[in-house]
Protein backbone atom coordinates (compact mmCIF):
# COMPACT_ATOMS: atom_id res chain seq x y z
CA UNK A 1 0.00 0.00 0.00
CA UNK A 2 1.03 3.40 -0.87
CA UNK A 3 0.80 7.08 0.11
CA UNK A 4 -2.05 7.05 -2.05
CA UNK A 5 -3.98 4.15 -1.38
CA UNK A 6 -4.19 5.38 2.05
CA UNK A 7 -5.22 8.87 1.78
CA UNK A 8 -8.53 8.10 -0.47
CA UNK A 9 -9.65 4.62 1.30
CA UNK A 10 -12.60 6.25 1.97
CA UNK A 11 -14.59 5.79 -0.93
CA UNK A 12 -15.30 10.06 -0.90
CA UNK A 13 -13.53 10.36 -4.43
CA UNK A 14 -15.28 10.15 -7.51
CA UNK A 15 -13.61 9.56 -10.86
CA UNK A 16 -16.32 10.60 -14.38
CA UNK A 17 -15.05 12.46 -17.33
CA UNK A 18 -14.86 16.40 -17.35
CA UNK A 19 -17.68 16.09 -20.07
CA UNK A 20 -19.84 14.62 -17.97
CA UNK A 21 -19.32 16.47 -14.46
CA UNK A 22 -19.59 19.94 -16.91
CA UNK A 23 -22.97 18.05 -18.67
CA UNK A 24 -24.28 17.81 -15.12
CA UNK A 25 -23.75 21.19 -13.95
CA UNK A 26 -25.32 22.32 -16.62
CA UNK A 27 -28.52 20.39 -16.51
CA UNK A 28 -28.86 20.97 -12.80
CA UNK A 29 -28.72 24.67 -13.30
CA UNK A 30 -30.97 25.86 -16.01
CA UNK A 31 -31.55 29.56 -16.00
CA UNK A 32 -34.61 30.27 -17.95
CA UNK A 33 -35.68 34.04 -19.47
CA UNK A 34 -39.42 33.39 -20.02
CA UNK A 35 -40.93 34.84 -22.85
CA UNK A 36 -44.58 34.46 -22.30
CA UNK A 37 -46.79 36.11 -25.12
CA UNK A 38 -50.15 34.83 -24.30
CA UNK A 39 -52.28 32.17 -22.53
CA UNK A 40 -49.78 30.16 -22.10
CA UNK A 41 -47.67 32.02 -20.21
CA UNK A 42 -50.01 31.45 -17.36
CA UNK A 43 -49.52 27.90 -17.10
CA UNK A 44 -45.93 28.94 -17.17
CA UNK A 45 -45.90 31.07 -14.46
CA UNK A 46 -47.81 28.22 -12.55
CA UNK A 47 -45.22 25.77 -13.26
CA UNK A 48 -42.60 28.37 -11.38
CA UNK A 49 -45.20 28.57 -8.50
CA UNK A 50 -45.70 26.59 -5.45
CA UNK A 51 -47.60 23.49 -6.17
CA UNK A 52 -45.04 22.46 -9.19
CA UNK A 53 -42.17 24.31 -8.30
CA UNK A 54 -39.85 24.65 -11.19
CA UNK A 55 -37.18 25.75 -8.72
CA UNK A 56 -36.87 22.08 -7.65
CA UNK A 57 -34.52 21.13 -10.74
CA UNK A 58 -32.42 24.00 -10.74
CA UNK A 59 -34.12 26.12 -13.18
CA UNK A 60 -34.26 29.90 -12.28
CA UNK A 61 -35.90 32.43 -13.84
CA UNK A 62 -33.57 35.18 -15.50
CA UNK A 63 -34.78 39.07 -16.64
CA UNK A 64 -31.66 39.26 -18.80
CA UNK A 65 -30.60 36.95 -21.85
CA UNK A 66 -26.80 37.29 -20.96
CA UNK A 67 -27.46 35.29 -17.76
CA UNK A 68 -29.81 32.69 -19.42
CA UNK A 69 -29.04 29.28 -20.33
CA UNK A 70 -32.99 28.75 -22.02
CA UNK A 71 -35.71 30.45 -23.55
CA UNK A 72 -39.10 29.51 -23.06
CA UNK A 73 -41.34 31.07 -25.64
CA UNK A 74 -44.66 30.49 -24.78
CA UNK A 75 -47.94 31.67 -27.02
CA UNK A 76 -48.90 33.52 -29.95
CA UNK A 77 -45.68 34.44 -31.64
CA UNK A 78 -46.13 37.65 -34.17
CA UNK A 79 -44.11 38.20 -37.01
CA UNK A 80 -43.44 41.71 -35.33
CA UNK A 81 -42.44 40.15 -32.22
CA UNK A 82 -40.00 37.18 -33.73
CA UNK A 83 -37.44 39.62 -34.64
CA UNK A 84 -37.20 40.71 -31.13
CA UNK A 85 -36.95 36.61 -30.07
CA UNK A 86 -34.27 36.68 -32.69
CA UNK A 87 -32.20 39.00 -31.02
CA UNK A 88 -32.63 38.00 -27.73
CA UNK A 89 -31.49 34.39 -29.07
CA UNK A 90 -28.45 35.98 -30.25
CA UNK A 91 -27.54 37.69 -26.86
CA UNK A 92 -27.89 34.21 -24.83
CA UNK A 93 -24.19 33.00 -24.35
CA UNK A 94 -23.77 29.06 -26.08
CA UNK A 95 -25.20 26.58 -25.05
CA UNK A 96 -28.20 27.75 -25.27
CA UNK A 97 -31.53 25.79 -25.78
CA UNK A 98 -35.03 26.91 -26.70
CA UNK A 99 -38.34 25.14 -25.41
CA UNK A 100 -41.46 26.02 -27.45
CA UNK A 101 -44.64 25.84 -25.49
CA UNK A 102 -47.98 25.64 -26.57
CA UNK A 103 -49.47 25.03 -30.36
CA UNK A 104 -49.30 28.99 -31.05
CA UNK A 105 -45.27 28.92 -30.84
CA UNK A 106 -44.97 25.30 -31.79
CA UNK A 107 -47.08 26.13 -35.31
CA UNK A 108 -49.20 29.31 -35.20
CA UNK A 109 -51.97 27.44 -33.28
CA UNK A 110 -55.39 29.00 -34.32
CA UNK A 111 -54.30 31.86 -35.24
CA UNK A 112 -52.16 30.99 -38.22
CA UNK A 113 -54.64 30.72 -40.77
CA UNK A 114 -56.67 33.47 -40.92
CA UNK A 115 -54.17 35.98 -39.52
CA UNK A 116 -51.73 37.30 -41.92
CA UNK A 117 -49.69 39.00 -38.75
CA UNK A 118 -48.70 35.47 -37.55
CA UNK A 119 -45.44 33.48 -37.28
CA UNK A 120 -46.11 29.95 -38.46
CA UNK A 121 -43.68 28.61 -35.53
CA UNK A 122 -40.96 29.50 -34.08
CA UNK A 123 -38.50 27.58 -35.22
CA UNK A 124 -38.80 29.85 -38.75
CA UNK A 125 -36.35 31.85 -36.58
CA UNK A 126 -34.40 30.12 -34.11
CA UNK A 127 -33.79 26.39 -33.77
CA UNK A 128 -36.10 24.82 -30.88
CA UNK A 129 -34.80 22.02 -28.90
CA UNK A 130 -38.05 20.58 -27.52
CA UNK A 131 -41.83 20.97 -27.87
CA UNK A 132 -44.25 21.33 -25.58
CA UNK A 133 -47.73 20.24 -27.33
CA UNK A 134 -51.52 21.90 -26.38
CA UNK A 135 -53.33 24.84 -26.47
CA UNK A 136 -52.19 25.87 -23.60
CA UNK A 137 -50.63 23.10 -22.27
CA UNK A 138 -50.68 22.09 -18.84
CA UNK A 139 -47.76 22.48 -16.40
CA UNK A 140 -47.01 18.74 -16.00
CA UNK A 141 -46.05 19.01 -20.01
CA UNK A 142 -44.05 21.96 -19.28
CA UNK A 143 -42.30 19.49 -16.65
CA UNK A 144 -41.97 16.71 -19.15
CA UNK A 145 -40.53 19.21 -21.87
CA UNK A 146 -37.79 20.35 -18.93
CA UNK A 147 -36.28 16.77 -18.56
CA UNK A 148 -36.79 15.92 -21.95
CA UNK A 149 -34.67 19.27 -22.38
CA UNK A 150 -32.31 17.28 -19.23
CA UNK A 151 -31.53 14.22 -21.09
CA UNK A 152 -30.63 16.38 -24.26
CA UNK A 153 -27.86 18.10 -21.98
CA UNK A 154 -26.93 14.97 -20.12
CA UNK A 155 -25.70 13.23 -23.42
CA UNK A 156 -23.90 16.10 -25.14
CA UNK A 157 -20.51 16.41 -26.07
CA UNK A 158 -18.53 19.18 -25.50
CA UNK A 159 -15.44 17.72 -27.94
CA UNK A 160 -15.65 18.50 -31.99
CA UNK A 161 -15.12 15.50 -34.17
CA UNK A 162 -12.43 15.94 -36.13
CA UNK A 163 -13.19 14.18 -39.74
Amino acid sequence: MGLLDKEFSDGNIVIAPVEDVLNWARLSSIWQLGFGLACCAIEMMATSASHYDFDRFGVIPRNTPRQADAIIISGTVTLKMATRIKRLYEQIPDPKYIISMGSCSNCGGPYWEHGYHVLKGIDRVIPVDVYVPGCPPRPEALLEGLLKLRDKIRHETLRKKSV
